[in-house]
């Protein structure tokens, strides 16, 4: 009894992306950077303008009300309330933090 093997020629898939501008198929790396073969115009203008946007609002500074800033030059006294301000402004942030927590596990 003789078998027979047969080897497939597998090729490997690539991916396509419709270019927004002139409808023509290029090849897509799926990077934001990523250009039409034909025309040159970005396959994706939304998520690159979506991490732009993303990347700007990381580089932003986080805002002085979240907590209270303790300066160096202020007074022993001054110091050690604002401690006190910040230790309940972390302790009200994390009791936020757990009550979501613990409504997400109770609604499964």
């Amino acid at each position: 009894m003789a078998v027979l093997f047969t080897l497939h020629n597998f090729t490997t898939l690539e991916a396509t992306k419709k270019c927004p501008a002139c409808g023509y198929w290029s090849n897509w790396q799926q990077l934001t950077t990523d250009q039409c073969e034909r025309c040159g115009q970005l396959l994706d203008p939304q998520r690159l303008r979506s991490e732009q946007e993303r990347e700007a609002l990381a580089q932003r500074p986080v805002s002085s009300l979240m907590l209270i800033e303790i300066k160096p030059d202020d007074k022993p006294l001054v110091r050690f309330f604002k401690h006190l301000i910040r230790g309940g402004q972390l302790a009200f942030g994390a009791l936020m933090a757990f009550v979501l927590w613990l409504v997400t596990i109770l609604a499964g």
